[in-house]
């Protein structure tokens, strides 16, 4: 899509070698001519304080960290509470797929009690008649025993409980990747963010050599009496302005910096980095027909959504299992002891097994089953709206962004053209301008013209990166900057 011709190129007409090819060999040419033409800070040295700031500026990249993009991605994966958070609640959603945890298996319980019981006056009538009056009777028991309570049947609700903790476990692997992709796409955008404003600061740099350059010219004329002091201090604004905005990019690079050190979870977030890039390389060979495939098939929102659907219908499962009986088996063993403080018995053991089956079915419990059922049933089809709704949404995204990224391909070498041609307006004007032929104010607007499509162009190539990264974010496939 990029190429050193100056044709406007259309999807529907690529040049010969593809676009990839064109855009590489476009950008390689703009990384030799703006590293002879726009060096950073190009005239500094001509003053001693502009030495001074060379050194300390050689001395502050010494010892700065250099990072390319899979470094950033690496430590913020590592690193990024976010993600840490969602991978706790993924591992907690792993613990809970268990078969006891859906019911299939019995609970045992050991029991031990003590009881007494004081009665101040106890009378026994026997059968011949007799009576006989006892007090401050103490009777006490004491028992111990395993007791196991197992449901063997209850309208399959085990099973379908079991189904539903195993689709709650994939939504928490889900949504680690959805985390996973989503820190990824922000990382990768915010790290050519930091390459963009570095490359404007750069740009803003040459602006203010372009300034100083004029401003010695005009002072240069003005001693000799061919300039007036008005030229002499247009050019000071001018040059002023310059310095100005590339004072505040300082604050914009800086905020950037420390804005990817927080997504990385640096302990030290005002850390000086650099990165390793020094120009934004989109990709211009994306097709759509595979991100839409890839899409329907990775993309983490749709497949949260198509859970829900299935989680929606297995609740409606669970319910349905209460029209059912219930069957549960109880036993116990156990030992318990008796002490009677009055009668022909002192003490009496118990050491034995006792056990049962329980039968039940719930005849009525005030039409809430059907109820809920109901409400069950139209949380189906609200999940099934919900997914219809977030197919539809990503669709929707998928061709604005398609549009965006194919005319930000057009914008780029459209750009490229418009930077060729400002540069060779000022490089005459320039001369014109030392020949005393072209007045300030002239000058100033070639010098405007080729800083506006520099900056243009950065721009067009940082929408297009954006672009790319949102395609690769709405298809499932972001790990790929990883690789």
């Amino acid at each position: 899509m990029h190429n050193k011709n100056t044709k406007i190129l259309t999807a529907s007409t690529p040049p010969s070698g593809g676009w990839g090819v064109k855009l590489k060999e476009m950008i390689s040419i703009k990384r030799q001519k703006y590293a002879q033409l726009c060096p950073p800070f190009r005239g500094l040295g001509g003053r001693p304080g502009g030495l001074l700031l060379l050194l300390l500026l050689s001395l502050s990249v010494s010892a700065q960290e250099v990072y390319d993009l899979k470094r950033c991605l690496e430590a913020g994966l590592q690193k990024n509470y976010d993600l840490l958070i969602i991978r706790n609640e993924q591992q907690i959603s792993d613990n809970n797929m268990t078969w006891g945890n859906a019911g299939f298996l019995p609970t045992l319980d050991l029991t031990a009690g003590y009881s007494g019981r004081l009665n101040n006056s106890a009378t026994q009538e026997y059968t011949d008649g007799s009576t006989v009056k006892n007090t401050n009777i103490l009777n006490q028991g004491a028992n111990l025993g395993l007791n196991v309570s197992w449901t063997i049947f209850d309208g399959l609700y085990m099973q379908t409980n079991y189904h539903r903790l195993k689709e709650f476990q994939k939504m928490g692997e889900l949504n680690t990747k959805l985390a996973v992709e989503n820190l990824i796409s922000n990382i990768t955008a915010e790290y050519y963010n930091f390459v963009y404003q570095n490359l404007r600061l750069g740009n803003l740099q040459y602006a203010v050599s372009l300034s100083k350059e004029r401003l010695r010219i005009v002072e240069a004329h003005y001693n000799i009496g061919s300039k007036s002091r008005l030229d002499l201090q247009q050019a000071r604004v001018d040059f002023n302005a310059d310095s100005s905005s590339l004072i505040k990019q300082f604050e914009v690079v800086n905020t950037s910096r420390i804005t990817l050190n927080r997504m990385m979870a640096l302990e030290n977030v005002s850390q000086q980095i650099v990165v390793k890039d020094t120009l934004i390389d989109p990709n211009p060979s994306l097709e759509q027909k595979v991100i839409r495939s890839n899409m329907e098939q990775s993309n983490a929102q749709l497949l949260l959504s198509a859970k829900n659907r299935i989680i929606g219908e297995l609740d409606y499962k669970a319910l349905k299992s209460r029209d059912y009986p219930y069957l549960k088996l109880n036993a116990g063993y156990g030992y318990s002891m008796d002490y009677y403080g009055s009668g022909t018995v002192n003490r009496q053991d118990n050491l034995g097994l006792n056990y049962g089956l329980t039968l039940g079915f719930n005849i009525f419990d005030g039409f809430n089953r059907r109820r809920e059922q109901k409400n069950a049933k139209l949380t189906i089809q609200n999940r099934q709206l919900q997914y219809e709704q977030v197919e539809l949404s990503l669709k929707a995204d998928l061709a604005n962004i398609w549009m965006a990224y194919k005319n930000n391909l057009k914008l780029l070498n459209l750009e490229n053209e418009n930077v060729e041609v400002a540069r060779e307006n000022y490089e005459i004007a320039i001369e014109r301008y030392r020949l005393g032929e072209l007045s300030g104010i002239e000058l100033r607007e070639a010098q405007n013209s080729l800083l506006g499509s520099e900056e243009r162009f950065l721009q067009a190539q940082y929408n297009t990166k954006l672009c790319e990264i949102s395609l690769m974010q709405i298809s499932g496939q972001a790990t790929s900057y990883l690789e």
